[in-house]
């Protein structure tokens, strides 16, 4: 045991085991910041794109609906107005 113990005392262990430390000290921060810019990014886009998407798809169920209707009654599609 003694010889274990000197082992990791010596001055060529201790500069390995102070670069392994720093390195973990930094991998920590590092997740630590990507997992902040993660939840950032995915509340931006919940925030700003679904509502997007929402409006999107009502659109396009208007527009299928009244393409149906008019394919009923017998009519051209509707033509948007062109201001």
């Amino acid at each position: 045991m003694a010889v274990l113990s000197r082992i990791l005392k010596s001055y060529i262990v201790q500069p390995g085991k102070q670069v392994a430390l720093d390195t973990a000290f930094i991998a920590k921060k590092l997740i630590r910041s990507v997992g902040k810019a993660a939840w950032i990014a995915g509340t931006s886009f919940i925030v700003l794109y679904v509502p997007l998407f929402m409006v999107t798809d009502r659109e396009q169920q208007i527009n299928d609906l009244e393409s149906q209707q008019a394919a009923l009654l017998g009519t051209g599609p509707a033509r948007p107005a062109l201001n």
